[in-house]
């Protein structure tokens, strides 16, 4: 049905009398819309579908992230990577203040000791290396103020909840550190200007399964990109069972032509649960798509392609994600990714980028400043 109401659509617009009367529509209604914010929200309003799933997805995991603050069942806690990011951001400043963090530390170690608790109960149940890191972090802060009566009661509480990593004891701490500390890399700018350049989106691959192992090693490159607060809102869906494969890659439009040729489809899902205010609502686009990246041309050293499919955000295509993956109200898909070994007989696109004067400026400001 979706597919003929497309047709329909597209036929109409390749009528040139039908496609100026649809522009010149377009013009006049958004001329209306885009005035000024009152009008923008009149539109809006009559064209409610538009953003109906987003505001609906940000308002859910809103309310999740709430609920999950109780939650004893979570691997990975969002509002502890949060605190715990935070403290080390005032742990790295220069200059450190004395004492800081008053107004979430008390938070913080509550969030700790609530994950401690999970952890006696079944060590498998939350991510023994969030939690070093989580209690690391916290050691290291206690450590580096000059604490108060107030900041005494939670470092108390903080050491009675502490848990011995013995297997980690020889391990570095999880703490900030040093620059020059870590390990110096021998690739050249000319060499990353290279992978970059080579990396192409790749539509046709050839008939060969991907190794579930080299899928592991991007998404290892891909965490490393960086996220706000370190919350990580995204997770990779990954596809490689043919039957699921013909399934997920036929939902975007963006693989119409190549989908039957796709091995591997991956499905990047953000998720609203992960922030308690709206202002974060973007986050996961802008994190998603940045382990994306990395995913990207980390795949390519290892001798596969992809392509990176858009995702439109169009309710019918929406609903049929979220009933075909099982996504919870607050997960939205942010994008897809294709993957397999490239048929070196398969075209890429040139694909022509803008030149640098085009897309980059320096110290450009608005004329008037106070």
């Amino acid at each position: 049905m979706l597919k003929k109401v497309k047709s329909l659509i597209y036929a109409a617009l390749a009528n040139k009398h039908i496609r100026r009367t649809y522009n010149t529509f377009n013009r006049y209604i958004l001329a209306f819309a885009s005035a000024n914010r009152l009008t923008s929200t009149i539109y809006s309003f009559f064209g409610f579908l538009t953003f109906n799933r987003e505001q609906y997805a940000v308002l859910n995991g809103r309310y999740s992230y709430y609920k999950n603050l109780s939650d004893t069942k979570s691997r990975s806690r969002s509002h502890l990577r949060r605190n715990i990011h935070r403290l080390e951001k005032g742990i790295l400043m220069r200059p450190r203040r004395d004492l800081f963090a008053l107004d979430y530390i008390g938070e913080s170690v509550d969030f700790f000791c609530d994950a401690t608790e999970s952890f006696k109960a079944d060590a498998t149940a939350i991510d023994n290396n969030e939690l070093k890191w989580a209690q690391d972090v916290l050691t290291e802060y206690f450590k580096s103020i000059k604490g108060n009566e107030k900041t005494k009661v939670y470092e108390d509480k903080f050491n009675e909840h502490k848990v011995d990593f013995a297997e980690s004891a020889n391990l570095q701490a999880k703490v900030p550190y040093e620059r020059q500390a870590s390990q110096e890399i021998d690739i050249s700018y000319e060499q990353m200007l290279q992978l970059s350049m080579r990396r192409r989106s790749v539509r046709w691959f050839k008939d060969k399964k991907v190794p579930r192992s080299l899928i592991d090693k991007a998404i290892l490159v891909a965490r490393q990109s960086p996220t706000a607060c370190n919350r990580m809102p995204y997770e990779f869906r990954v596809f490689d069972d043919p039957a699921m494969v013909k399934i997920v890659s036929k939902l975007p439009f963006g693989a119409a032509g190549y989908a039957d040729n796709i091995p591997t489809i991956i499905v990047v899902v953000g998720k609203q649960d992960s922030y308690f205010s709206p202002r974060d609502r973007h986050a996961i686009y802008v994190d998603g798509s940045l382990a994306a990246m990395s995913f990207l041309l980390a795949v390519e050293t290892l001798g596969l392609g992809a392509s990176a499919i858009n995702w439109p955000d169009f309710e019918p295509l929406e609903a049929k994600m979220q009933k075909t993956l099982g996504l919870e109200d607050y997960e939205r898909p942010i994008m897809l990714i294709a993957v397999g070994y490239p048929d070196p007989k398969g075209k890429v696109a040139y694909s022509q980028k803008k030149e640098l004067d085009t897309m980059r400026s320096y110290n450009v400001l608005a004329k008037e400043q106070d």
